[in-house]
């Protein structure tokens, strides 16, 4: 799982083991669980993966987990585990933070992570991610 104190919206992470363009710089913390940040301005990476071939797929319709707690480290960690298993369930290898908002019901804190699936291969046409190569 990726650092949860630094998860902001505009962050994106790539799946560890997805096949990537050489040039392409994954930030890994050691809790990272899997997946990485990907350096460097969204713009700027899509042109970079445009120029070497690759596709930056861009999932329509926006998912969302919440999780209450008391604990915002925790809580956001797990919101995050629940968003990668949908991207997975997608068949794709990335995700992009589109919000993370923190509110209380009934003074009971939660988090709230919107975020959309996102594929990264090269060629044009979608092909549905396995890590596993079967």
């Amino acid at each position: 799982m990726p650092t949860t104190d630094e998860i902001a919206a505009g962050d994106i992470f790539i799946e560890e083991g997805a096949h990537l363009p050489d040039t392409l710089l994954l930030q890994r913390k050691p809790e990272s669980n899997g997946w990485a940040a990907l350096t460097g301005a969204r713009s700027v990476l899509e042109k970079d993966f445009r120029e070497a071939g690759w596709t930056f797929f861009f999932m329509a319709g926006e998912i969302q987990a919440t999780v209450f707690g008391f604990d915002r480290q925790t809580t956001l960690a797990t919101a995050l585990k629940r968003l990668i298993a949908k991207v997975k369930s997608h068949g794709c290898n990335s995700i992009e933070i589109t919000q993370v908002t923190t509110k209380s019901f009934l003074k009971l804190p939660y988090v709230s992570v919107s975020a959309h699936s996102r594929h990264l291969q090269k060629g044009l046409v979608f092909a549905s991610y396995n890590p596993t190569g079967g």
